[in-house]
């Protein structure tokens, strides 16, 4: 086992990793900005050390300052945490040449599945169901008709390195198809530095579920049922639960499998996600994140596991300390992922905390680095919180959320607390009849 691991993260998934590390008698040891040097996880870890200015470019998506920080400190192994370099092939690549351990899949895996089109392909080779759609990247604006005609509109058109809803643009009928084409490539090339596209059939009322997987990167995989995802604000979650309201336990099983099975084929190491939309019984893959999800306390709430322990066990060479069948799930388990945010506009709000207090008791867990008088740097992605609750079912799940909610106490700043009191009043969220466009759709009626 290692004696220590460097996080090359911040915030509370910092902090997750820097709890569970201790928990196993590991050294942790916290990199940071000089944006961050009063930060939670910095005061957290066994060890702190500066790795440049506040922007992420020079600091936390540094690939030689954090290995040098790995080198000066001892570290023998390195949690990416998510987010920053946590799907970056060549950091991979890199710290194996470093003789450093990654606490996550080998480098071929990270690349196979950051490049879409690639991912697809393989996802069907391996048996997972694809959304219909172009074979390939889509080279000019011939081709895009082409391809709209014969699965057709509405259709989506995705930039291939794209991610967070970027290079995502939808095409409703052929005569929209044009604009919606060069719009992703032009997103695409800012972006993410590709400009290669693809498309796939637009489906009018999906979920976003995904499957939550763990292999030993020894030809053994396992899946940790789902989690639904659907309510989300431009393509990025708001609020997640599991298990999904709308899978039964002989879908879950039966998707459940097919994921497990294609990644123990390829010998995955780690935990991974494979994300699907999901309409009328059937399932659609649609992207592998080969990293920890910011929503897996749902996933541990009801399966009672550490994910992160069980990260850092096999990437020490351990086997998993649970087969398919140890795994039985266990009420219900909702997040809320709160930023600091002003509704309705949904503008960046860093600033001073002038009071906090986490809400408690049975079931509830807050995963933040807040505390009393922190100060939210400007430079960062706006998520300071995530709040999970657990209860015997979902009716119970949704109560305690509530109940947490008016519990919280973030002063000084603007969140999205607001939105999830809103939310629970809705009856489509109460009983979970909501697709991926529901939230947008009500953003829009109520704003």
């Amino acid at each position: 086992m290692f004696k220590k691991i460097l996080i090359a993260n911040r915030g509370e998934i910092a902090l997750r990793v820097i709890r569970a590390a201790r928990e196993m008698g590991i050294g942790s040891v916290a990199v940071h900005s000089t944006a961050d040097a009063d930060a939670m996880h910095v005061r957290m870890a066994d060890e702190a050390i500066c790795i440049g200015p506040p922007p992420g470019t020079q600091s936390y998506l540094s690939v030689a300052a954090i290995i040098s920080a790995a080198e000066i400190t001892g570290a023998e192994a390195i949690h990416p945490g998510y987010g920053f370099l946590s799907e970056n092939a060549n950091f991979v690549q890199a710290l194996q040449d470093h003789g450093i351990t990654f606490i996550g899949p080998t480098a071929e895996h990270i690349r196979v599945m950051g490049d879409k089109i690639t991912a697809k392909d393989t996802m069907k080779k391996l048996g997972v169901p694809c959304v219909p759609g172009s074979d390939g990247g889509v080279p000019d604006l011939e081709t895009a008709l082409q391809v709209g005609q014969e699965i057709g509109y509405p259709v989506i058109i995705k930039a291939t390195a794209g991610g967070g809803g970027k290079g995502m643009k939808l095409a409703n009928s052929e005569a929209e198809m044009e604009n919606a084409f060069r719009t992703a490539r032009s997103e695409g090339k800012s972006n993410f530095g590709n400009d290669e596209v693809y498309i796939e059939k637009y489906l009018g009322r999906p979920r976003h579920i995904e499957i939550q997987v763990f292999g030993d990167g020894k030809g053994r995989a396992v899946h940790l049922g789902e989690r639904d995802c659907s309510l989300q604000r431009r393509h990025q979650k708001v609020f997640e639960e599991a298990p999904g309201p709308a899978i039964d336990e002989a879908t879950r099983a039966k998707i459940g499998k097919v994921c497990a099975d294609a990644v123990a084929s390829i010998d995955y190491a780690g935990a991974g996600t494979v994300e699907f939309l999901y309409e009328d019984g059937e399932f659609y893959f649609i992207e592998m994140n080969t990293r920890l999800q910011v929503e897996h306390p749902v996933t541990e709430a009801i399966f009672g596991v550490d994910l992160v322990r069980e990260q850092i066990n096999v990437a020490a060479g351990l086997p998993m300390s649970f087969t398919q069948d140890d795994l039985k799930i266990n009420g219900h388990a909702i997040e809320v992922r709160i930023n600091a945010e002003k509704v309705p506009q949904f503008t960046p709000c860093p600033g001073k905390i002038t009071q906090y207090h986490a809400p408690g008791g049975l079931g509830v867990r807050m995963d933040s680095a807040l505390y009393d008088g922190y100060s939210i740097p400007p430079y960062y992605d706006s998520l300071i919180a995530k709040l999970i609750v657990h209860g015997p079912d979902r009716p119970a799940a949704l109560a305690r959320l509530k109940r947490a909610l008016g519990e919280l106490i973030v002063d000084g700043i603007d969140t999205t607390t607001p939105l999830f009191h809103a939310l629970l009043e809705e009856d489509a969220v109460l009983t979970g009849e909501y697709n991926i466009h529901w939230l947008e759709k009500w953003l829009d009626a109520n704003t």
